[in-house]
């Protein structure tokens, strides 16, 4: 006879051999028992977890010659052919490879016809997400109201990928992963079954291995039989599965421990030669460490242990850590494991977490806090000492009410001060620009002012609308703004202005230096500059030479806005938005209106 599996072989018969799943064996026996089974219901959960199992078994007890039962007797003729998978009226469907609604229709128009030789027509359709959304539609109706003979059962790994519809129709059970110690049961009994001895802790190898599936864990547990001999040994699961020993853990821990980067970088690169993954290598550290940190807590929680074992050493390991190094231990691991997995060089990241291992220093165990008390120097010892008096006399002066100020010690110089807005005004850098700034180079800027603004992102244009040049020279310009926020946000946002500076420049060929000042500062500003200069003498004592420009009279308040240029500002009729709109619509369509 053809060798079969494992996982075929010992496929649970009835509800009492199935591993788990105790939420779901109970209420589907409960409903046979009282004959209210209903006509659908959705299984869904990891692989390996017993999904297509429980299906068989229901079908078997809705159609066991001695129903209503709660288990199938596997000896009448019915439980015997749908064991086998010939009898007629269970049919398994398969939605990965028959996803079309051309099959589906296939069932819908045969599951009106009754049952040949039991009383319900059961229809198994596994993995029911692989299904097209036409074939989805096409078994809405009759999912909703089936014939009364009519039972579907679906089964999926993945339902959230089901429409809601049919979701809503089915009565779900969720199949939880399968815990350690059940896996170890079950291949307990297989090994029994086949009179083969074991090593106990090889089997908790092939069960962390499984992570949770049951098929996954019997499909593994059949290859390391076929690679033992006389005898299930720990090694041969450690070979087989890839998984790495205690000793070997222990070792680069001690190594950890001792900061030998030497040692430690050592056994990583024995264990990569010996075909271990990285990734599988950073999710064993972390179990060893979560192991390590069980130990710490109590030493009753040995079922719960992974990786490690409950003996002398390995809890002596424990307690050399606290457990803040643990746990930064184990989150520095799942956040290089995150790393590694778009990574095609996984011994790097590797080789660096364990170096950031090395230097962490999130916690001292107490044994090491008394040798690093050793190695203090004493001048560093005195400087701690005199901080704790400070924090001492400190703290009595807050206690009394006195002002708390720290003896002997310098303070800090403080900060200059600020306008209100939070924002300092170049004003060292702007009278500079003063000295130098012309009408025809401000003139420049205004003229290509609005294409600049349209060219830039619509957040960036909003900073901007309500600024204004104001003077300029031949190599940078002042900028006022209404609001003190703006210009605050725009002068720190160093990434808008190199921004602006370009457009700038590609409109006028000159790279221009951006300074900003807010409205209030600028017009002190500007006052200070005439004042100093004696401008205001020199515009009142010479005549206008021409109608396009007339003398800049000092503000009246603070609210002038007004731009200086130079010392001369434009009439309107020479304003660049007055000629550009002239240019478009024609001078008699154009009316200028004085504020």
């Amino acid at each position: 006879m053809t060798y079969q599996a494992f996982y075929r072989v010992y496929r649970p018969q009835t509800f009492r051999e199935m591993s788990g799943q105790t939420h779901v064996k109970r209420t589907l026996q409960n409903a046979l028992l009282a004959n209210k089974t209903t006509h659908a219901y959705l299984f869904s959960g990891p692989r390996g977890t017993g999904k297509t199992s429980a299906a068989k078994i229901f079908a078997k007890a809705l159609n066991c010659e001695q129903a209503p039962t709660n288990e199938p007797c596997n000896e009448c003729a019915t439980c015997i052919s749908v064991t086998n998978g010939s009898h007629p009226d269970v049919i398994e469907f398969d939605a990965a490879s028959n996803s079309r609604v051309e099959e589906i229709r296939d069932i819908i128009e045969k599951v009106r016809f009754a049952p040949a030789s039991s009383r319900f027509k059961v229809y198994i359709i596994d993995e029911v997400h692989m299904l097209s959304t036409s074939a989805f539609n096409a078994l809405l109706k009759t999912l909703e109201e089936p014939p009364p003979h009519a039972v579907f059962i679906l089964a999926t790994t993945e339902p959230h990928k089901l429409p809601a519809t049919i979701i809503s129709r089915c009565q779900r059970f969720d199949f939880k992963r399968h815990s350690t110690n059940d896996i170890i049961e079950r291949m307990k009994v297989v090994l029994e079954d086949i009179n083969l001895p074991y090593e106990e802790q090889g089997l908790k190898v092939i069960a962390q291995a499984a992570a949770g599936g049951m098929r996954d864990a019997l499909s593994l547990l059949d290859q390391v039989v076929s690679f033992s001999g006389e005898m299930l040994q720990l090694e041969d699961a450690l070979l087989v599965t890839g998984s790495i020993s205690q000793e070997t853990f222990y070792d680069l821990t001690e190594a950890l421990k001792a900061k030998d980067v030497a040692q430690m970088l050592s056994l990583l690169e024995q264990l990569i030669a010996d075909g271990k993954d990285p990734l599988r290598l950073s999710e064993d550290l972390i179990t060893f460490y979560r192991d390590l940190l069980l130990l710490q807590t109590s030493d009753h929680l040995a079922e719960l242990l992974e990786l490690a074992s409950p003996d002398e050493r390995v809890v002596a390991l424990a307690h050399d850590f606290t457990p803040d190094m643990l746990y930064g231990y184990i989150d520095i691991l799942a956040k290089t494991q995150q790393e590694m997995r778009f990574s095609h060089h996984t011994k790097i990241y590797l080789e660096t977490a364990l170096l950031k291992m090395v230097h962490f220093s999130g916690g001292v165990s107490p044994v090491t806090m008394a040798t690093t008390e050793a190695v203090v120097s004493p001048e560093l010892a005195q400087k701690i000492m005199s901080l704790e008096q400070m924090v001492q006399q400190l703290s009595a002066q807050l206690q009394l009410g006195a002002p708390s100020q720290a003896p002997n010690v310098q303070q800090e110089q403080r900060p200059r001060a600020k306008g209100p807005s939070g924002y300092k005004a170049p004003t060292g850098r702007i009278q500079e620009i003063l000295k130098d700034a012309t009408k025809q180079d401000v003139q420049r800027i205004k003229a290509v002012w609005p294409q600049v603004l349209n060219q830039m992102q619509k957040s960036q244009s909003a900073l901007l609308a309500e600024a204004e040049p104001v003077a300029a020279s031949s190599s940078a310009f002042v900028l006022k703004f209404k609001y003190d926020i703006h210009c605050q946000m725009v002068a720190d946002n160093q990434t808008l202005k190199a921004h602006f500076t370009q457009l700038l420049a590609a409109q006028t060929g000159t790279t221009y230096e951006l300074l900003c000042t807010p409205e209030e500062a600028w017009v002190k500003l500007r006052e200070d500059f005439i004042r100093e200069h004696g401008l205001q003498q020199q515009k009142e004592t010479q005549p206008s030479t021409t109608h396009e420009v007339e003398l800049l009279e000092p503000p009246p308040t603070e609210t002038a806005e007004e731009p200086f240029i130079d010392d001369v500002q434009l009439l309107p009729s020479q304003d660049p938005l007055v000629v550009e709109a002239e240019k478009l619509f024609g001078k008699d369509f154009v009316e200028i209106i004085e504020d």
